[in-house]
């Protein structure tokens, strides 16, 4: 915004056209796993996503918005749900017996790749290309080419599970259209758009409350605190996927999403009650934790509702749900952002996420671990 003067919403499309491309990339991804197994899959997705990054590049040197768009939405998005979907998948299979702990450690990894990014690799690279953004995603886009299919090379189903996997899409489409799968789509998509309303904007948001409480504060200042809480909100983010997900093989899958949205929709209340940077940044965190949650419950009830052989499909499927809150979520903030007055954001920002979160709620209210289940 500040290098070409582009709008919170322009600036924000490129976010949510790499969520919405994640999801949709991670449904194929779900149904080309079987046959293309693990390792290509993920190497596919490595790829994409540095040369999502190297079209960023192209973009913010050239003043174009399109590049952006195209590289670092559609082209980088659906490398990170091909890359998303695959350890997923493959964990959930190498441990049956602790599936909501295996895949909430996975998901960890996305949730904390945001802390080290926010805190250590972004600041690093950018003071070492001279605070030039394009040279920064152009770095970075290199960087990716070589970690992400080194790092992609070992993955593997465990030894008999890929007869077991190779379920194809029109067996696993009925159980799609259940009840019951949509109650959980319904659910998760409440849970991700009341979470990611606040991903890109938490910063802002924190900086606008210190600013009115101490309007000498310097920009420097207020960046610094809007990053701290990047950090931590991305911490609780990461947390919050292994911790829930761990929880839900104690308390089942389904009862879990309902406390996770319970929790969420109680973090936005305080932040309408107590419009204020100390509890802002407290029930961001908390909002963010259940978000994670959300993600490190989502496989193992996915898992428990369509079955083993089912779920990679049907994972797959479900992160469509990310794509949807990808557009909502971040485009209902960015509106409010350019068209509100500062002194109201925050209150239409906390009461649509609280929104958000009591739909959900709803949603899952009858929601079972599975057919009959408890």
């Amino acid at each position: 915004m500040e290098l070409h003067g582009w709008s919170n919403a322009q600036v924000a499309w490129a976010f949510s056209l790499a969520i919405a491309s994640l999801g949709l990339a991670a449904a194929l991804g779900g149904v080309l796993l079987p046959r293309w197994g693990p390792r290509r899959l993920a190497v596919l997705g490595g790829v994409l996503y540095a040369l999502g990054h190297a079209a960023a590049a192209y973009g913010l040197a050239s003043a174009q918005l399109w590049p952006l768009w195209l590289g670092f939405g559609v082209v980088g998005g659906a490398g990170l749900g091909f890359a998303y979907v695959v350890p997923v998948a493959t964990v959930a299979r190498w441990f049956p017996d602790r599936p909501g702990l295996a895949t909430g450690l996975v998901v960890m990894g996305f949730g904390l790749g945001a802390l080290v990014m926010s805190k250590l690799i972004a600041p690093a690279v950018l003071a070492a290309c001279a605070g030039s953004l394009p040279t920064t995603f152009l770095v970075l886009a290199g960087a990716y080419l070589v970690l992400l299919p080194l790092l992609a090379w070992p993955l593997a189903d465990p030894p008999g599970a890929q007869a077991a996997s190779a379920e194809p899409f029109a067996a696993v489409l009925p159980r799609l259209r259940r009840a019951a799968f949509v109650r959980l789509w319904l659910a998760f998509a409440c849970a991700i758009t009341a979470g990611i309303m606040l991903i890109g904007f938490q910063s802002p948001l924190l900086q606008d409350l210190l600013r009115r409480a101490d309007p000498s504060l310097a920009t420097a200042a207020l960046a610094a605190a809007g990053a701290t809480l990047i950090g931590a909100g991305s911490a609780a983010n990461g947390l919050g996927r292994l911790g829930w997900g761990a929880l839900s093989d104690r308390l089942g899958r389904a009862c879990t999403l309902r406390l996770i949205l319970l929790v969420q929709a109680l973090g936005f209340a305080a932040m309408l009650l107590l419009p204020s940077a100390w509890p802002f940044a407290i029930s961001t965190c908390v909002v963010l934790l259940c978000y994670g949650g959300a993600f490190g419950t989502a496989p193992a009830l996915v898992r428990a509702q369509v079955g083993p052989a089912a779920m990679p499909i049907a994972y797959g499927v479900l992160l469509t749900a990310w794509s949807a809150a990808g557009i909502l979520g971040p485009q209902a903030v960015a509106l409010i952002r350019d068209h509100i007055a500062p002194a109201a954001q925050l209150a239409w920002v906390a009461g649509a996420g609280l929104g958000c979160a009591v739909a959900g709620l709803l949603a899952a209210a009858s929601l079972a671990d599975a057919e009959g289940g408890r």
